[in-house]
């Protein structure tokens, strides 16, 4: 038997990406990924990344970071079938302890149906329009 825990949907799935995330758990983020080498991630303002091995170097930069980052889903929209699920949120994230960095950023997960439960086969996020125009004095973090 498996140590890779099976989701039973998607939105399971969602859950742990987001718990895993903010916990900066690189064994737990990439237990949620399909065991698929189609599988791709773009984090905002960065290159297509695809197969687990690239998505698993940029995770392990991502949470060699000292920032910690706590995540509000808002504006849920959801499709489902059998086998996929595609959900496109919006992420309202907060640097933990220090709630003057804030970010918006617009995220499609996609999900699919393994012999091993849901799992992830897409994370594509993006800096949501809207947001105020920075001064040439604002450094912002790269938050993923």
């Amino acid at each position: 038997m498996s140590d890779t825990p099976e989701f039973s949907g998607p939105d399971d799935v969602e859950d742990a990406f987001y718990a895993a995330f903010e916990a900066a758990d690189l064994d737990a983020m990439m237990r949620l990924w399909a065991d698929d080498e189609t599988i791709s991630c773009v984090h905002p303002g960065g290159n297509r990344l695809v197969g687990l091995a690239d998505i698993r170097e940029s995770w392990r930069q991502i949470f060699g970071s000292t920032m910690r980052l706590r995540f509000h889903l808002v504006e849920r929209r959801t499709l489902t079938d059998e086998n996929i699920a595609v959900h496109c949120v919006q992420e309202e994230i907060e640097v933990s302890g220090q709630q003057e960095l804030r970010a918006i950023v617009a995220a499609t997960n996609i999900y699919v149906l393994t012999d091993d439960g849901w799992r992830i086969w897409l994370h594509h996020a993006s800096n949501a329009s809207g947001e105020p125009e920075e001064s040439e004095d604002d450094v912002k973090p790269t938050l993923h």
